[in-house]
C-alpha cells in the first residue's frame, strides 16, 4: 500500500521548475497558491501545499468513475424511454386491429343478415371444410364469423396480439387455391412466425418495430393450401418459458379458469383455440411449448420430428443453439383437425420453398391403421412426481388401452438426471444465457421470467460455488443450476452435440430392445396458478426429453381433475420433498374441473404413428364416456 506523502515544501526540493507545479498536479496551479521565487517582499521561508499525486489520482479516479456512472445512467434512462416508446407503439397497432377488426365484422354482418356466426364457429374442422368445400359456406362469412369470436375471446382472455386484416384482401383470390386441403379455413398464428409487415416480437421489445419483409415458409405454404392466417397470438417474454407473458401485451389467462396460466410458449394459441376464437393454429416447440399449452387448455398439440415441418422464417431469441432442437407444431381441438393440418403442411409447395425439408409427404396408411400396438408405458419419471389427476388420468388411458386389445410393457427412459441437466439445459444454455439475455436487453423483465433470468445474470464463479454447497441437500437445484454454466469452448461444444448424438442412441436402444411401437407417459397438468413457471423449469422434463432425442410427440386431453384429486395433493411430496416438490404443489393447487392430459410418443419421422395412436387414445377416451 502507497505510504502517506509528506507535504512538499520549496525549502525540502528548491526553487521549483518552471513547470513543476503542471508535472505535480496535471494542471497549472493557481496564482494564489504559486510561491514568488525572487523579488521584493518575497518570503524564503514560506511554505506552498501541493497537491498530493496519490490524492489527485484518488480525485480523478473518483470523477472518472462518477461520469461513467451518470452515462450509465443516462443511458439506461434512454433505454427505457425508448423501450416504453416502443411498447406504446405496439400496443396502438394492437388496439388499432382489433377496431379495424371490429368495424369489418360490423360491415360484414350489416350486408349479411342471415348469417349465424355461432353455427360456424361450432362446426369441427372436418365439417367446416366439407361445407366450404361445397359451397354450403363461403370463405367471407367463415372468416367474419372467427374474426368476431376471435375478439370475444381475445377481450377475456389477452391471447392475441394483432388481427392481420391483410386476410380480408386474400380473400380476394381464394377461389384459385379451391383444391387445397384447408381452403377458406382460418388459422390463427404464434407471434414469433413471421407474416409480411408485421413484427415476430417474441415478446421482446428489442425486436418490436422490425416489420418482417416475406411471409415465413408456413405462412407462404397455408396461403397456397387455401387456409387464411387472420391473427397472431400472445407469448411469454423471450420463448424460453412455459407461461405467457410479457412487458408489451401482458399475461395470457385460461379459458378454463381465469385464475390459471394458458401455459406457454404457444399459450396464446392454446387459449384461442380452447375459447373457440380459433380453429387451427401454428406454434413452435422447444421444450413443450405446444403440448403444455394444449394440455392446460383441453385441447390437442402435435410436435412432429424437428425438420419435418419449416422453421425458415421463424424468429428466435436463442437462434443457432443445436443441442436442444426447435419445431413447428401445430394445435386443434381434436387429433382429426391435428392430422389434417399435417397432411396440407407436407405438400410439394413446402419442398420447394424450403428445400432442406426432407420430401416426405403424410402417410395416410399410417394414420389410419388399426393394428395392435405395442405400449412402452412410465408413471414416474423419477425427476417430477405427476400430480394426483396426471396419475389417475395416466392409468385411466391406461386400463382402456389395455381392454381395447393393445399390449403395455414398463418403460423406463434411460439416464434421466444426465439428459436433463448435462445435455438439455447445458445445450440450450450453452453460452450461459448471454443470447437470451441480449435479447432483453432495454426491456423491463416480466415477472413469470424473473426467477429464470435471476440465475442467468449470475457470475459464472458464483453459480458454481452455489451449486457446490447446495449439492448435499438439494442434488436437483445444484445440478440445473451447474447446467445453466453451459461450455466453455468451442471443443467443449462439439463433445456436448456429440453427447446427445450417443444420448439418442442409446435411448432408441432401449426402445427397440422392447419392441415399442409408441410411448405412452405423463403430460404436464393441470394448469399452474400464476408465478409459477419460471420457478419449476423441471417440471419441464416430461417434454423437453423429446426435443432432445427429437422424437414426435403430441397431448391429447382424456379428464379433469376431480375433487378426489384436490384431497389426495395435499399429501403430495414429490420424489424429493425439496424446494422443487413443495412449489409444485402450490403450482397446481386449487385445479379442480382442470383438464389434464397424456402425452403419446412415437421413433423420429413416425409422425403419422404417434398422431394414429393419440385418435386411437381419443376415440376410447370418447366411447368410455359415452357408456
Amino acid at each position: 500500500m502507497m505510504s502517506h506523502m509528506p507535504t512538499v515544501t520549496c525549502e525540502s526540493v528548491g526553487p521549483p521548475p518552471e513547470r513543476s507545479e503542471e508535472l505535480v498536479t496535471g494542471s497549472p496551479l493557481p496564482p494564489r497558491l504559486r510561491a514568488p521565487s525572487s523579488g521584493v517582499g518575497a518570503r524564503q521561508d514560506s511554505t506552498v501545499q501541493v497537491i498530493p499525486v496519490h490524492l489527485s489520482r484518488a480525485a480523478m479516479l473518483a470523477a472518472a468513475a462518477c461520469g461513467i456512472g451518470a452515462v450509465l445512467l443516462l443511458r439506461g434512462w434512454m433505454d427505457s424511454v425508448r423501450a416504453a416508446k416502443k411498447t406504446r407503439r405496439a400496443r396502438i397497432r394492437r388496439d388499432e386491429s382489433f377496431g379495424l377488426a371490429e368495424k369489418a365484422v360490423k360491415e360484414f354482418a350489416e350486408q349479411n343478415p342471415g348469417i349465424d356466426s355461432n353455427e360456424v364457429t361450432a362446426l369441427s374442422l372436418n365439417e367446416l371444410c366439407k361445407q366450404l368445400k361445397d359451397g354450403e359456406l363461403s370463405p367471407h362469412a367463415v372468416l367474419h364469423a372467427y374474426i368476431e369470436k376471435a375478439l370475444q375471446v381475445s377481450r377475456r382472455l389477452n391471447c392475441s396480439t394483432e388481427f392481420l386484416l391483410e386476410s380480408r384482401e386474400q380473400l380476394r383470390e381464394i377461389e384459385t387455391h379451391q383444391d387445397g386441403l384447408l381452403f377458406g379455413i382460418p388459422v390463427s398464428i404464434k407471434d414469433n412466425l413471421n407474416y409480411k409487415g408485421h413484427d415476430s416480437s417474441c415478446g421482446v421489445i428489442s425486436k418490436l418495430d422490425q416489420p418482417a419483409t416475406a411471409d415465413s415458409v408456413l405462412v407462404q405454404v397455408l396461403k397456397r393450401q387455401g387456409a387464411v392466417p387472420f391473427v397472431k397470438t400472445n407469448v411469454p417474454q423471450g420463448l424460453l418459458n412455459y407461461d405467457c407473458s410479457n412487458p408489451i401485451y401482458g399475461q395470457t389467462l385460461n379459458p378454463c379458469n381465469l385464475q390459471k396460466t394458458s401455459g406457454g410458449s404457444s399459450g396464446g394459441e392454446g387459449a384461442l383455440i380452447a375459447g373457440g376464437g380459433s380453429i387451427l393454429g401454428i406454434g413452435t416447440d422447444i421444450g413443450g411449448s405446444v403440448r403444455i399449452p394444449a394440455s392446460f387448455c383441453g385441447i390437442c398439440g402435435f410436435k412432429p420430428t424437428s425438420g419435418r415441418l419449416s422453421l425458415r422464417g421463424c424468429a428466435s431469441c436463442v437462434r443457432g443453439q443445436k443441442s436442444v432442437l426447435s419445431t413447428a407444431g401445430c394445435l386443434a381441438k381434436d387429433v382429426d383437425g391435428l392430422a389434417l393440418c399435417m397432411k396440407a403442411l407436407l405438400c410439394e409447395d413446402m419442398y420447394f420453398l424450403d428445400p432442406t425439408v426432407p420430401p416426405v409427404p403424410f402417410k395416410e396408411q399410417v394414420y389410419s391403421s388399426t393394428r395392435p400396438l405395442r405400449i412402452g408405458y412410465y408413471e414416474n419419471d423419477g425427476m417430477t412426481l405427476p400430480s394426483p389427476g396426471m396419475s389417475r388420468a395416466l392409468r385411466e388411458v391406461r386400463e382402456l388401452l389395455e381392454k381395447a386389445g393393445h399390449t403395455i410393457v414398463p418403460f423406463t427412459p434411460p439416464r434421466l438426471f444426465y439428459a436433463m441437466h448435462e445435455l438439455t439445459i447445458r445445450g440450450i444454455l450453452a453460452d450461459a444465457g448471454v443470447s437470451l439475455l441480449s435479447n432483453l436487453k432495454g426491456s423491463p423483465i416480466d415477472p413469470c421470467l424473473k426467477d429464470q433470468t435471476n440465475s442467468y445474470k449470475l457470475p459464472l464463479i458464483f453459480r458454481k460455488i452455489c451449486s457446490f454447497f447446495l449439492n448435499p441437500l438439494y442434488p436437483r437445484l445444484a445440478n440445473a443450476i451447474q447446467g445453466t454454466c453451459g461450455v466453455s469452448s468451442v471443443t467443449d461444444l462439439w463433445k456436448q452435440h456429440a453427447d446427445v448424438e450417443d444420448y439418442t442412441h442409446e435411448f432408441i436402444a432401449e426402445w427397440r430392445k422392447l419392441e415399442l411401437d409408441v410411448v405412452l407417459c405423463p403430460m404436464l397438468g393441470p394448469a399452474y396458478n400464476f408465478g409459477f413457471c419460471g420457478k419449476l423449469t423441471c417440471a419441464s422434463s416430461y417434454t423437453a426429453l423429446y426435443n432432445l432425442v427429437n422424437f414426435p410427440a403430441g397431448a391429447v386431453p382424456v379428464s379433469t381433475v376431480t375433487q378426489e384429486d384436490e384431497n389426495e395433493l395435499k399429501h403430495y411430496k414429490g420424489n424429493f420433498g425439496d424446494i422443487w416438490d413443495k412449489t409444485f404443489k402450490k403450482a397446481v393447487t386449487g385445479g379442480q374441473g382442470l383438464p389434464v392430459a397424456v402425452q403419446c410418443v412415437s421413433l423420429p419421422w413416425q409422425d403419422e404413428l404417434c398422431l394414429r395412436f393419440m385418435w386411437e387414445i381419443e376415440q376410447l377416451v370418447k366411447q368410455h364416456r359415452n357408456q
